[in-house]
């Protein structure tokens, strides 16, 4: 137990990655060996991968660069209650790495690195059956936790990317992603680059009674 402890503590979203230094496939096969034993509703497995590395990675990024500098992405808005989290992050990820409140063309730069998975040489696409409801998502982020648990145990960084699914047309375009396939979100996977500082973010968690209630009478 204590190695899991370690690993969960360990675990974090990296933000730059070494674009040149691959991942071995057979460390992510191992990984996601572990992972698929996560629980789900009915054992229906609803997890679906798709990965892409080497020219068909970086046409993949090529056409989401070019689409991110004409539109934004479609992503969820968040309620007036959560937005501050958001730029609460915002803030502490850009002072890491230095970038000043109204440094637009720097926060440009830096945001457009999403669409570059990190720079990371191996980029994932998790994906849901459209017939199924939010109950399966619960099983497919018990399957995401696992791996990035998994992946982190074996010297890999990782970051689950909303961002991604914020142009679905162009990932199913370039990674033939079926139309009953609906995509949840990217995965950056790769060898953290440690000279980047925003590599040292680790953010903060909520104290246990703000977000879980225990009744015994």
């Amino acid at each position: 137990m204590a190695d899991l402890c370690e690993v969960v503590q360990e675990r974090h979203s990296t933000r730059l990655f070494l674009r040149d230094k691959p991942v071995p496939r057979e460390v992510v096969e191992d990984a996601l060996a572990l992972a698929v034993r996560a629980p789900s509703n009915s054992n229906i497995q609803p997890w679906h991968v798709v990965f892409a590395s080497g020219p068909a990675r970086d046409r993949l990024v090529e056409a989401l660069l070019e689409e991110a500098q004409v539109r934004p992405p479609v992503v969820p808005v968040l309620p007036p209650g959560f937005a501050h989290l958001r730029r609460d992050l915002g803030a502490v990820i850009y002072g890491a790495m230095g970038i000043g409140r109204h440094d637009t063309e720097a926060r440009r730069i830096a945001v457009l690195r999403n669409w570059e998975f990190f720079r990371a040489p191996l980029a994932g696409i998790v994906c849901m059956h459209r017939d199924l409801d939010h109950v399966d998502s619960v099983g497919i982020g018990m399957f995401l936790q696992t791996l990035l648990l998994a992946l982190t145990a074996r010297g890999l960084g990782t970051c689950v990317q909303v961002s991604i699914a914020g142009y679905p047309e162009i990932v199913r375009s370039q990674l033939h992603i079926p139309t009953e396939m609906r995509i949840l979100c990217g995965l950056a996977i790769g060898y953290s680059d440690p000279d980047f500082p925003g590599n040292s973010v680790r953010t903060s968690r909520n104290p246990i009674d703000q977000n879980v209630v225990f009744l015994d009478e």
